[in-house]
């Protein structure tokens, strides 16, 4: 008896999760903090923000400066916010805990401007100041993988100084699939290859376009290289050839803005 108990319970519960719509579970919070990061998050409507802690000093500030304020407002201690961080996070008083902001589908881009393709490019500082360097030449989004990529939050949200509320993120399955979906819509694609043949600054370049890093080290891998039209290389005088993937990306962006211009 208590066996078909156990079991009719059991059923009850598998019948309950496959019923269950994922899309009511919330997501984890993305944790963000310091200034300029904190105040791209409140100037946000697209941001869903559910608790900001301040410190007085901060708080301050804010009412100076005539931020508006949400409900879910906690007047902390410096060491508050500290304790939820990484030793060497810079607060500057302020955290902010927030819904992530939504992924676009790459049908949802517009066929215009530079966008920058991520190949398990996976630290993220690199990533944050990637996207800093994507906002401040007006990139009009990023594709990076579900997988072999940092979350958008917490140091990446900092390194990115703001530019994570400005700069679309396109998550994809497959990298390769993603490049394919960009080039059918009309988007010329070019790998950056510190061994390619020719270089980003003498090659014709038109948009929309597509820029691609590989990670530090390992560059592009086989199947993200085979997926572009063409590789390029970043041309320097002099004795280092390559750059943190994050200088590559400024540089990069920098040659192809002026090409496209």
């Amino acid at each position: 008896m208590r066996k078909r108990q156990w079991q009719a319970k059991s059923r009850s519960r598998d019948i309950r999760g496959a019923h269950r719509d994922p899309r009511r579970e919330r997501q984890a919070d993305a944790i963000l903090y310091g200034w300029h990061t904190v105040m791209a998050a409140l100037a946000n409507p697209a941001r869903r923000i559910h608790k900001l802690l301040a410190t007085e000093n901060a708080l301050r500030r804010l009412n100076d400066d005539g931020v508006a304020l949400p409900k879910a407002l906690e007047i902390v201690r410096p060491e508050a916010i500290a304790a939820r961080l990484t030793a060497d996070a810079v607060h500057q008083g302020l955290l902010v805990e927030a819904d992530p902001l939504p992924s676009p589908a790459i049908e949802e881009l517009a066929t215009s401007g530079i966008v920058l393709v991520l190949d398990q490019i996976t630290d993220p500082h690199n990533v944050g100041a990637i996207l800093r360097t994507a906002a401040a030449f007006g990139a009009a989004a990023i594709v990076t993988t579900a997988r072999h990529s940092p979350e958008a939050t917490g140091v990446l949200a900092k390194s990115a100084s703001g530019a994570l509320e400005l700069v679309p993120i396109v998550t994809v399955q497959n990298l390769a699939r993603g490049i394919a979906a960009l080039r059918e819509r009309g988007f010329s694609v070019v790998g950056l290859d510190s061994e390619a043949a020719d270089e980003l600054a003498a090659m014709p370049l038109h948009l929309p376009l597509v820029l691609v890093l590989g990670a530090e080290g390992k560059g592009l891998r086989q199947g993200t290289r085979a997926a572009c039209d063409r590789l390029a290389r970043l041309d320097l005088p002099g004795a280092i050839k390559s750059l943190n993937v994050s200088n590559a990306a400024a540089l990069a962006l920098y040659i192809a803005s002026r090409a496209t211009a």
